[in-house]
């Protein structure tokens, strides 16, 4: 099978959840004997250096990308307000690109295009045009969804009457454009089920996001170790930013007299100079860190406090897969078939997540189980080669 799969951000370094799911689907796939091309786009906020890129990272067989300029900019923010297109999604429209695409379907013929999200939808037409190919969107989530649900819990203001103007306008691209690609890929049966309900009626299947289990390695705690959580995550995806500022001032704050020998950890990307101006008395802010698993390998606990995102958390995944504990909001977890208690465990108060750290502290006996149950299951059900063996035999019969 010959893939052409397009992104809107170059899938390296894997630090997170859309490079994730990109690189262990597309690695796998090449496992399996599919002839995978990558067209990337380097964007500005996420550029990469090729010229860095390991040696291991060998599973396509061509990559081409184009620079692209996606910036949010006050001009452009602007501008938007008299038009009719989504902000989220012209932020990812361009020439170049469109150009590079046309030059290699005109060149090499392929069996699917593979959309990684809703932001490559733009360049349907320019497949349309020059190759047979069958489309095939994957949604890692409902895009307009995610932004549903920030809103939800924003205070009225300026800036929530201009973001509901722009969720307006992604939404109603996003339910225009259900039926232009051949077939829909969801991470979720929840998923797929809401874009029906939504109007869309080709066919669609589910494969959740995979990872290799063989990359994340057990390593055991001293019984007598201080309990220490850990929370990793973009902190310029405002989703992140919400749920953290949350955590830190209604369970961590109030509540730290009582978690005298507990040592909250957080890291990420673009970390705001407000959070490092709390630096101590048991939190420690790392900022960016180089190596992901090695950072959630050294706490016993990942905490996930989400209110807004939709589809699938990857950091849930990662952590599942080391053996350690996740103590995350219902929200959080959609996607991910775990059971409270017996692979996680649940929050979504203030309350609830006191009680559950608690526990943790109360029951390490247990914190070890549920770690080995949540390897488990990631094992059993969200192998990235078994699902992209379900993604072959669907597609091939398709």
């Amino acid at each position: 099978m010959k893939i052409l799969q397009l992104t809107k951000k170059f899938p390296f370094p894997l630090k997170d959840g859309e490079s994730i799911a990109v690189y262990y689907l597309s690695s796998a796939l090449a496992q399996l004997g599919c002839d995978i091309t990558l067209l990337s786009m380097n964007t500005a906020k996420h550029y990469f250096d090729l010229s860095s890129l390991p040696g291991s990272y060998d599973h396509y067989r061509r990559i081409e990308t184009v620079e692209i300029d996606n910036r949010i900019t006050v001009a452009g923010a602007f501008l938007n307000l008299f038009s009719r297109n989504s902000y989220h999604v012209t932020r990812f429209i361009s020439k170049t690109y469109a150009a590079k695409l046309k030059t290699l379907l005109q060149n090499e013929s392929f069996d699917v295009i593979l959309l990684e999200t809703l932001y490559l939808t733009p360049y349907v037409p320019v497949i349309r045009k020059f190759s047979e190919a069958k489309i095939i969107m994957r949604s890692h989530n409902l895009e307009y969804e995610i932004w549903e649900r920030m809103l939800n819990n924003m205070r009225f203001s300026f800036k929530k009457i201009y973001i509901q103007y722009l969720v307006w306008k992604l939404k109603r691209y996003e339910l225009k454009n259900l039926n232009v690609y051949d077939y829909l890929i969801t991470v979720s049966k929840r998923d797929l089920a809401n874009f029906v309900k939504l109007g869309f009626n080709n066919q669609g299947f589910v494969v959740p996001i995979g990872i290799d289990i063989r990359n994340y390695p057990l390593s055991a705690f001293s019984e007598h170790a201080s309990l220490k959580i850990s929370f990793i995550g973009s902190l310029d995806w405002m989703p992140n930013m919400e749920g953290l500022n949350w955590f830190i001032e209604k369970v961590w704050l109030p509540y730290k007299d009582n978690l005298k020998q507990v040592e909250l950890h957080i890291a990420g990307r673009n970390t705001p100079d407000q959070l490092y101006k709390m630096n101590g008395r048991n939190l420690y802010i790392h900022g960016e860190v180089e190596d992901a698993i090695g950072f959630l390998q050294s706490c016993q606990l990942t905490i996930v406090p989400l209110f807004s995102g939709s589809g699938m958390r990857v950091k849930i995944l990662e952590s599942m897969a080391l053996g350690r504990v996740v103590i995350s909001t219902t929200l959080g977890l959609e996607g991910i078939s775990a059971q409270h208690g017996q692979q996680v465990l649940l929050a979504d108060t203030a309350k609830e997540f006191i009680n559950q750290i608690l526990f943790c502290i109360q029951h390490p006996e247990e914190v070890q189980k549920i770690g080995s149950k949540a390897r488990k299951l990631i094992k059993d059900k969200y192998d990235n080669t078994a699902n992209a063996r379900h993604f072959v035999e669907s597609v091939s019969t398709l």
